[in-house]
């Protein structure tokens, strides 16, 4: 079997007993990226194959640092890595060089990665469509005319790719569930608080975003999340993380999981979705799971007035100082204007009544989970789009009033940081309609109750152990992709 093909979790053991060295891994994978990533322009702001050559041999006899000790990483460039380019997929930061890591770079770098790039995103991680003026479009590995999906779509179009074992996403409104998704790969949004911010900017406020991994199994999600949670003194709400790898046998029988679809409804889903989730979800009850229908447990409406106002309102906070110039506020996107120019008006009034709805759905899902042990929705409402959308503007004839507002099924999490796995969930018939996608992934959450992120990964394993969608399908050799263009 090819390096490439391994799991993060085997590289790491081979590593560790000096049966494959950090030089060899690192040589497949540079290999990798010279062969597809000029095609999907997942990896950008690279240092040079030969610079990341001499650090993976240097790598080779050193004492081991950490479970990612010589594993090729390339991180989203939302984060900040020192010496490389972070530019947050902005023109204002073309060309600017992080002068130190950001907090899970840190502890990535202290684990033993060997940092060969970053993974690209729209800007400012606004939309789940990864382009940007800096960068242009990552494209979906599956079929290059399609979007790979964002805000981590470069991180899950490299995971999909093998141009890295392991990648970082972060989530606010489902940046690392949708990607997944749309990439055929794992993604793990954690219970708010178990992966920490940098203490920058206000982070009382600003619990609706959190970083996670991603992969191509659970066990690599688990060990990947163990080296990026932990406290972080400096900022508020900690969650003390749990050793995940070693919790991940459990038995579904008599699991109860709650299906909740397309929320009665309120979520227009493109033909097809919902049978292929319904259809995963057999996966569950083939292994003893009972797996029932649930009627919508809030107002969609309220969720989604509530998400509004509370995202508008810190983006008008954290970009203020970029809007405020002239110079910088034409060069920000037009949906960053949007955000801003939303929350700039957003009165107290409305930011109690949007938090008030958010401790309500809080305490409402936390009732529902006495009687479930996870709850199950899908991933995206969209298949994979033409990448030279900005965005769906409608769903099955029904117009979209906002850049996000196609992903509206992912809001209920983010909302109140509950922990959600994307698992892949199989590919989309291959005779679709004209102007359809054919033959592309789709993925479902798989949602617990706060805190309970082990109890997730250790049912989402059982799946995957079933399953291995990203084994068994990975995404076609390059001398086919032109036909799929």
């Amino acid at each position: 079997m090819s390096l490439l093909d391994l799991t993060a979790s085997d590289l790491s053991r081979l590593i560790a007993t000096r049966e494959v060295k950090p030089s060899e891994v690192m040589e497949a994978h540079l290999a990798r990226v010279a062969q597809r990533n000029g095609a999907v322009n997942a990896i950008i702001s690279a240092p040079e194959p030969q610079a990341l050559m001499d650090q993976a041999r240097a790598a080779d006899d050193a004492p081991r640092r950490g479970w990612l000790h010589g594993m090729p990483l390339a991180v989203k460039d939302l984060v900040a890595v020192k010496g490389l380019r972070t530019t947050y997929g902005s023109p204002l930061f073309a060309d600017a060089i992080a002068p130190a890591d950001d907090l899970i770079a840190r502890r990535m770098r202290a684990a033993g990665a060997i940092f060969t790039g970053k993974t690209n995103t729209p800007e400012w991680g606004h939309g789940s469509h990864s382009f940007n003026p800096v960068f242009g479009v990552t494209r979906n590995p599956y079929d290059l005319a399609r979007s790979a999906g964002g805000s981590s779509g470069g991180a899950a179009a490299a995971l999909a790719c093998r141009m890295v074992p392991l990648a970082d996403g972060s989530d606010m409104m489902g940046s690392l569930r949708n990607p997944a998704a749309f990439c055929n790969v794992y993604g793990f949004r954690p219970s708010w608080g178990l992966v920490p911010a940098d203490a920058v900017g206000d982070t009382h406020m600003a619990t609706l975003a959190t970083e996670g991994p991603m992969a191509r199994s659970i066990e690599d999600i688990a060990r990947f999340l163990s080296v990026l949670a932990g406290e972080n003194p400096e900022v508020p709400f900690p969650r003390a993380p749990q050793p995940y790898a070693e919790m991940l046998t459990t038995d579904l029988r008599g699991k109860r999981i709650g299906w909740l679809g397309d929320w009665g409804g309120a979520y227009p889903t493109e033909p097809g979705i919902l049978q292929l989730c319904e259809a995963a979800l057999g996966v569950f009850t083939d292994q003893g799971a009972v797996v029932e229908a649930v009627a919508p447990p809030f107002p969609a409406a309220q969720l989604w007035q509530a998400w509004l106002t509370l995202r508008a309102f810190l983006n008008a906070g954290g970009k203020a100082a970029l809007y405020d110039d002239p110079k910088t506020r034409a060069q920000l996107k037009p949906e960053t204007l949007w955000e801003i120019e939303q929350g700039q008006h957003v009165t107290a009034a409305q930011l109690y009544q949007a938090t008030t709805i958010r401790s309500r759905w809080y305490a409402r899902a936390a009732k529902l989970f006495r009687h479930y042990d996870a709850l199950v929705m899908p991933s995206a409402q969209v298949w994979p789009f033409p990448a030279d959308w900005r965005w769906p503007q409608a769903i099955n004839g029904q117009a979209m009033d906002s850049y996000h507002r196609w992903m509206e099924v992912v809001v209920p999490v983010s909302l109140i940081g509950l922990p959600s796995l994307a698992l892949p969930c199989g590919f989309g018939p291959t005779g679709a309609a004209p102007g359809r996608a054919a033959g592309l992934p789709m993925g479902m959450q798989l949602i617990g109750p706060a805190g309970a992120d082990a109890q997730i990964l250790a049912m989402g394993h059982c799946y995957h152990l079933a399953t291995d969608w990203p084994g068994r399908q990975p995404p076609p050799a390059p001398d086919t992709w032109g036909n799929r263009c």
